[in-house]
């Protein structure tokens, strides 16, 4: 909640370097409409050399946001300007979430719970497994893995077409996380109940590598963070072998909502209207 000491404001943003096809605004927006909150949520198109100077701005006597999101290519930025960074962004070395309290600017990052309240929200019981495969080893999957160390997966195989990527992730989040070459790949599924694709493949209709999920745990769970489209090639290929899947637009939708409650002091619902606000935004625009 909004700390009772500050100046309401009630505007919130979206910074990244482009930014215009930010879908962010229209799940703030929605936020806003139907909570009636009289506020906004706007992209701001700040480039690189200037992002010091926003983050300066927040702070200012005569700020206009109460905070926002952040996004490419500001995240690591975002955690080495912000005053207060907490432990989930220590960790990750990048934040996508500010706020301001007390004159100083505050940072976490909410990618990995968005991950997992995505799949408690459309696999309850996921959590029951023991061993997970996350397939690659960029950005995106650091939050995902510290997410599911912290939801106490005891076993988190990491393949990633370069094996030291993987290693450097496992190095940094502990003994939980095993790396491994993609040739490794079919071994580290076997009895898996967990498999998340981190990996830009098949994003946009792009081609996707024809995965054999056989070898998984029967009770598994697929999903991807890619969501466009919202059924990706590996999401197909594995309801195509009888396993439950999981899209990836449910975690861009938990991920804003700790955000949201932060700058205008009430916590929204995921519903499936908003659900389907988004997804008809994407039969429009791809």
């Amino acid at each position: 909640m909004r700390d009772s000491r500050e100046t309401f404001v009630n505007h919130a943003f979206v910074v990244g370097h482009p930014i215009k096809h930010s879908r962010s605004p229209l799940i703030h927006g929605y936020w806003l409409e139907t909570l009636g909150i009289e506020g906004s949520y706007t992209r701001q198109d700040v480039a690189p050399g200037a992002f010091p100077a926003f983050i300066a701005d927040l702070k200012s006597a005569d700020r206009r946001f109460a905070g926002g999101n952040v996004t490419i290519p500001h995240k690591e930025a975002a955690f080495r300007l912000a005053d207060r960074p907490d432990a989930l962004s220590e960790e990750l070395g990048a934040s996508n979430t500010l706020w301001v309290a007390e004159g100083l600017v505050h940072a976490t990052n909410t990618d990995g719970r968005g991950f997992v309240a995505n799949l408690d929200e459309r696999a309850p019981g996921w959590d029951r497994t023991g061993r997970a495969v996350v397939f690659g080893a960029g950005g995106a999957s650091r939050a995902i893995l510290q997410a599911l160390r912290d939801r106490g997966i005891a076993e988190i195989h990491v393949v990633n077409r370069t094996l030291g990527r993987a290693q450097e992730l496992a190095d940094r989040f502990g003994p939980k996380i095993h790396a491994h070459p993609v040739a490794a790949l079919t071994e580290v599924m076997a009895g898996a109940g967990l498999f998340v694709n981190t990996t830009s493949l098949g994003m946009d209709g792009d081609t996707a590598p024809t995965l054999d999920f056989g070898g998984l745990d029967s009770q598994a769970v697929v999903t991807d963070i890619v969501y466009v489209p919202l059924k990706t090639p590996f999401l197909l290929q594995a309801e195509q072998q009888g396993l439950a899947t999981v899209d990836g637009l449910g975690m861009l939708l938990h991920q804003a909502v700790p955000g949201f409650e932060k700058w205008f002091g009430q916590r929204p619902v995921v519903d499936v209207a908003l659900r389907q606000r988004i997804i008809d935004d994407m039969e429009r625009h791809g």
